[in-house]
């Protein structure tokens, strides 16, 4: 059985971290499958998906911290003079951090530790609305 449904996320951008762990749990819920797969995919070039401690330390300051290390803002882009726009750094993260997610779904729940949630991080400069396409793979309930 495949069973598909997207997910509307409201973002901040400038690096927001949005935990969508619940969101997908109740994707997963809904699709009735027992076991098998989902694979979380952003559609666009400037966000990405991960797992995570949703934590404050982490979310508001130490995967931001990361990024501007590994790709600054204030850098220059070749991306900035090619679009004359302000987001080469956003796709530079984006490019690295992924934008899919596939976790297990064992007993009809997703199967993350304990802490592990999961995350949205928009890179880009200005609030969106992202789009994240779940696609649930697997048996049904029985």
């Amino acid at each position: 059985m495949v069973k598909t449904q997207e997910l509307s996320v409201k973002t901040k951008g400038n690096c927001d971290v949005v935990n969508i762990t619940e969101q997908i749990g109740a994707a997963v819920t809904l699709s009735g499958i027992s076991a098998g797969t989902i694979t979380l995919f952003n559609v666009g070039s400037t966000a990405g998906i991960t797992t995570t401690e949703y934590e404050p330390g982490l979310a508001n300051y130490d995967l931001k911290a990361a990024f501007e290390k590994i790709a600054p803002e204030s850098a220059r882009y070749e991306h900035e003079e090619t679009w004359h726009d302000d987001n080469g750094h956003s796709h530079v993260r984006a490019s690295l951090l992924g934008p899919s997610l596939v976790v297990p779904i064992v007993d009809g729940r997703l199967t993350l530790g304990t802490w592990q949630q999961i995350i949205l991080i928009d890179f880009d400069t200005r609030p969106r609305t992202r789009t994240v396409v779940c696609q649930m793979v697997g048996d049904p309930d029985r």
